[in-house]
């Protein structure tokens, strides 16, 4: 399994040298269209190889998915805290009636029945 893995992200990391080999010419990214640009006097440019507005729009794209996917499994998270808490306070319970039970017994027999 780790073998399939390892050659799996090598065929990635050689897809993503051929793509960026096949895009290194410059581009240039705008953040407003010229229209609007000109009347307000601003115009946002930058100038990079085309992968890199490729890679770092996909990096954007699995933030924002990953930023997304956690917030909507927040109320999951919280269930799942609230119930380890019960189970805890119920496991305490259920060790403190088993002290009580074999109170003023003798502590070998104690003790086996508190381990199984």
């Amino acid at each position: 399994m780790k073998y399939i893995k390892l050659t799996f992200w090598g065929l990635v990391a050689i897809c993503l040298v051929i793509l960026g080999m096949a895009n290194r010419d410059i581009v240039t990214l705008r953040a407003m269209p010229e229209v609007l640009a000109g009347p307000l006097g601003i115009s946002p440019d930058i100038q990079l190889p085309m992968f890199m507005a490729l890679f770092i729009g996909v990096g954007i794209g699995l933030l924002i998915g990953f930023l997304w996917e956690w917030v909507r499994e927040h109320n999951m998270r919280s269930d799942a805290r609230a119930k380890s808490r019960k189970v805890e306070a119920l496991q305490r319970e259920i060790d403190a009636l088993k002290d009580q039970k074999h109170e003023g017994k003798d502590e070998v027999v104690a003790l086996l029945d508190k381990a199984s």
